[in-house]
């Protein structure tokens, strides 16, 4: 029986930031037939650098992997409706922050 080089908050570390690329690609593209194809390449991705044992790669391997993620991180993630402040029919639209009646373009009564 081999024993893994790292440990187990080593591995969680790595799910998470997996499920994080995951979440990231999936608020960029909703529809699940869409966002397959990207789950797949980053799903590749990791499996490319999953023999790394070499602590000093592996670090700039996350440290890259980390700035990428940051770097292309959706400005307005979706949030599911059910969640607290989810939304049930458009995708978090801020509210419109101008007058709602516009009093100045009324003709003046006399």
């Amino acid at each position: 029986m081999s024993s893994s080089p790292f440990t187990s908050a080593h591995r969680l570390y790595v799910k998470s930031l997996y499920k994080r690329y995951l979440k990231n690609s999936l608020d960029w593209t909703i529809q699940r037939n869409l966002w397959r194809w990207k789950a797949v390449q980053i799903r590749a991705e990791f499996e490319r650098n999953r023999n790394v044992h070499d602590p000093r790669a592996l670090a700039i391997i996350l440290e890259r992997a980390e700035n990428d993620l940051a770097a292309m991180k959706h400005p307005d993630p979706y949030i599911h409706p059910a969640s607290p402040d989810g939304t049930k029919w458009e995708r978090n639209v801020p509210p419109v922050m101008g007058p709602i009646y516009d009093h100045e373009s009324e003709p003046a009564h006399h």
